[in-house]
């Protein structure tokens, strides 16, 4: 019954209409699989010095979707440093992580953190 009353309220109160609600499911997915890729490549890469440029590249290719993907993108970075900030992980790191994020996101180039070295393929 709650996601059928949230449909509701966007179809009147936000006059969201059924085909951007569908698009903006679909960049949120397709966001979601973007930050999924970012992260398998930092593992795969296991670079050192690299978190930031995967974190800004990850959040870049998700926010170019749209702006579902964008707000994905935001869901899965915020939710991925709280949980890290709750495991004693430092305020600091977490800090320049969300600034990555967030650069990522405005649509800058993720390269300004690419370190030096890190295989053309990432």
């Amino acid at each position: 019954m709650k996601p059928f009353l949230a449909i509701i309220f966007c179809f009147l109160i936000l006059g969201v209409d059924s085909q951007r609600w569908f698009q903006f499911m679909k960049e949120a997915g397709q966001g979601s699989r973007d930050m999924w890729r970012a992260y398998s490549d930092m593992r795969e890469a296991n670079w050192k010095n690299s978190d930031k440029y995967f974190h800004a590249r990850g959040n870049y290719d998700a926010a170019k979707r749209g702006p579902g993907g964008a707000w994905a993108a935001k869901v899965i970075s915020d939710a991925r440093e709280g949980i890290q900030r709750f495991t004693g992980r430092g305020a600091a790191d977490s800090r320049a992580d969300q600034f990555a994020n967030k650069w990522g996101r405005s649509g800058k180039d993720p390269n300004h953190f690419r370190p030096a070295g890190l295989p053309s393929k990432y």
